[in-house]
């Protein structure tokens, strides 16, 4: 990798995996875009950005030949709960974003990372144990443009040789950019009023289990994945990772080690727990860790801890 374009760099993953990216390899060396900018942002401020629409195909070619881009981290997208709001929006940002991204790669022989997610799984799908190759017939939109999405880049990979990864991301909990629009929301909602207000109502039952995973792993993921040997990548695309599966009950529970006080109760959403119920409770991702070693390195304990100390600093 030697230049990099990432789209999508203001949301939840790209506004931190843009920094990790800048401070490895030069930050005149990674392009971040997205569909709009930010007054006084450090992802905005410290290397090139650009206002890039992902389904403006032209646009983006502008940016891979401006910088002689040879990598492109696509994470622009709509997630699960507003695609189910917007399904016609989602399909356009999700896919035909998508297919423009790659048809650019293919014209300036771009590698490119495409994040997926659990959402690409669905009802029929072993809930428990969950294999990297099973039946995947979600029900949302965004599910199924995700499931495409593993498609059309297994497919760009085998017809023009472009070098397509990517992985399925579980939950991603973070405390530096809040999420925006996902099914496991929840998940960061719950630190931030914990510490101002240490209650919670959560829209999830508490006994749903979905995988998670913290933002510095979800990081890693991204990049260990891009930086692998591709001999020895037979799936490429779409690999399973995760790093827990826990509930809302779980991770009030950890909290509440921290602050004894802290109080949870529950009003659900059936649109998102419809969501959730539809989404394996912890994936099998040992075909991750076989091909390019893939390992976690927080659990709930530690990502409580963490997550309460940087909150405390930022709140």
């Amino acid at each position: 990798m030697k230049n990099i374009l990432i789209t999508g760099a203001l949301g939840q993953i790209g506004s931190e995996l843009t920094m990790v990216l800048r401070k490895r390899y030069g930050y005149d060396n990674v392009i971040a875009s997205d569909i709009r900018s930010k007054f006084d942002d450090e992802v905005v401020e410290s290397g090139p950005f650009e206002i890039v629409d992902c389904t403006e195909k032209n646009k983006i070619g502008e940016i891979v030949k401006k910088y002689n881009v040879d990598t492109i981290y696509h994470l622009a997208a709509i997630l699960s709960a507003v695609a189910e709001e917007k399904p016609q929006f989602a399909w356009n940002v999700n896919i035909n974003g998508l297919y423009y991204v790659l048809e650019v790669a293919r014209e300036y022989n771009c590698s490119v990372f495409t994040p997926s997610s659990i959402g690409a799984f669905g009802p029929a799908t072993p809930a428990y144990d969950t294999p990297q190759d099973t039946i995947q017939r979600p029900q949302t939109m965004y599910g199924v443009t995700k499931v495409a999405g593993e498609l059309l880049c297994d497919y760009y990979y085998k017809r023009f040789g472009i070098d397509t990864r990517g992985v399925r991301y579980p939950g991603i909990i973070s405390h530096q950019t809040l999420p925006g629009g996902g099914t496991t929301d929840y998940a960061v909602e719950i630190y931030y009023e914990a510490i101002k207000n240490k209650k919670y109502t959560c829209y999830l039952k508490e006994e749903t289990y979905l995988d998670m995973m913290y933002m510095p792993d979800a990081i890693k993921a991204a990049i260990d994945l891009m930086e692998a040997n591709p001999g020895k990548l037979k799936h490429r695309n779409a690999f399973n990772v995760t790093a827990m599966s826990i509930s809302p009950k779980d991770i009030a529970e950890a909290i509440q080690k921290i602050y004894p006080e802290f109080f949870i109760n529950y009003k659900i959403d059936p649109i998102r727990q419809a969501i959730a119920d539809s989404w394996p409770n912890n994936m099998d991702d040992s075909i991750a860790r076989e091909e390019w070693g893939w390992k976690p390195g927080y659990d709930l304990k530690l990502m409580t801890k963490d997550m309460i100390e940087n909150l405390l600093k930022k709140l």
